[in-house]
């Protein structure tokens, strides 16, 4: 079963327009007693402008216009993985998350700062170590990952997806020059390698 929740906590349409509610998880009532889920969330808290789909963040009892996005990814995972320690009974269900999916928009990252995105790219990135390190949202899953007590498996791809700057849809995509996509993969190989993972820890988990 796929249940779309980009945000994994809610978004809901009140008076003032739609909210995204930091702290309540309402979709968390079909994913009880089911015996695998394979969550994953950050794409879609990046987004903004016609993109968002939300009018106001609700962080408490306050509604805002918007938020640091990495204090809000902080605060919705944090409502996940505390339901994760309410509801999971882990001798009925197996939980799994899949890290964060890097993006390539800026060429200074790669150590090639006259690159404005990832268009045009053809080869991984080949040095030994990434430049621009891991991107604070992996800091975000990080943080989280350590306060929850039931047992998680972390499905890290982040670091090496960021040696990945090829396998965007960029010139492939039939897209002008000037819309370059650098937050989906399009190549083989590197989607390929997440399901092989995912596929590793399920024969190891059972």
């Amino acid at each position: 079963m796929v249940y779309r929740t980009p945000y994994l906590v809610d978004l809901v349409s009140q008076k003032v327009g739609r909210v995204l509610k930091l702290g309540s998880m309402r979709s968390g009532r079909v994913w009880k007693d089911i015996d695998l889920l394979v969550f994953n969330t950050w794409h879609w808290w990046t987004h903004t402008g016609q993109s968002q789909p939300w009018d106001y963040i609700q962080d408490g009892d306050k509604l805002y216009k918007d938020m640091n996005r990495i204090i809000a990814y902080y605060k919705g995972l944090t409502t996940w993985g505390r339901w994760v320690n309410r509801y999971v009974d882990p001798s009925k269900t197996k939980v799994f998350f899949t890290g964060i999916s890097p993006t390539h928009y800026i060429g200074s990252e790669w150590d090639e700062p006259s690159k404005s995105s990832c268009s045009s790219e053809k080869q991984p990135f080949s040095g030994t170590k990434y430049p621009a390190g891991l991107p604070l949202a992996w800091v975000v899953v990080e943080k989280v990952m350590t306060r929850i007590n039931k047992p998680v498996y972390w499905l890290d791809v982040t670091m090496l997806s960021q040696y990945r700057k090829d396998a965007h849809p960029s010139i492939y995509s039939g897209l002008s020059k000037g819309r370059a996509d650098c937050s989906h993969w399009c190549l083989p190989g590197l989607p390929d390698t997440w399901n092989q993972l995912l596929y590793a820890l399920l024969v190891n988990s059972y």
